[in-house]
């Protein structure tokens, strides 16, 4: 009997790319003003709006998909304009305006999990 394993690790990892996007993350979120992202197209800081690490942003993989934020009981749902090379593993940026569903913007960087929705 002939098992074609290169077949079957290909399927493994296409799963597992397929799967990703339905993970929480725990990680850091700051804020940062917006203007052209990398996804093409202009934000204001009023949008809600998302810039994911460059690994999660997956050149371009995520572009115009929300996330849902959560910090303290308060979630906010925001769109992926933009990459964020500067970035931890799971860390995120946001608009000013997601940014404050969840805590005023003095306190700089909080700790959210987050998931594509």
């Amino acid at each position: 009997m002939y098992i074609d394993y290169e077949r079957i690790i290909a399927a493994m990892a296409v799963m597992s790319a397929a799967t990703a996007d339905f993970f929480s993350y725990k990680g850091d979120a700051t804020y940062f003003y917006p203007g052209l992202g990398a996804c093409g197209g202009h934000s204001t800081s009023s949008d809600l709006i998302v810039a994911l690490n460059t690994q999660k942003y997956a050149n371009g993989k995520h572009c115009g998909k929300q996330i849902a934020v959560h910090y303290n009981g308060k979630s906010v749902d925001a769109k992926v304009v933009d990459e964020c090379p500067g970035c931890g593993s799971n860390d995120i940026d946001l608009s000013p305006a997601a940014f404050k569903k969840l805590a005023p913007l003095d306190k700089g960087r909080i700790q959210v999990t987050w998931e594509f929705k």
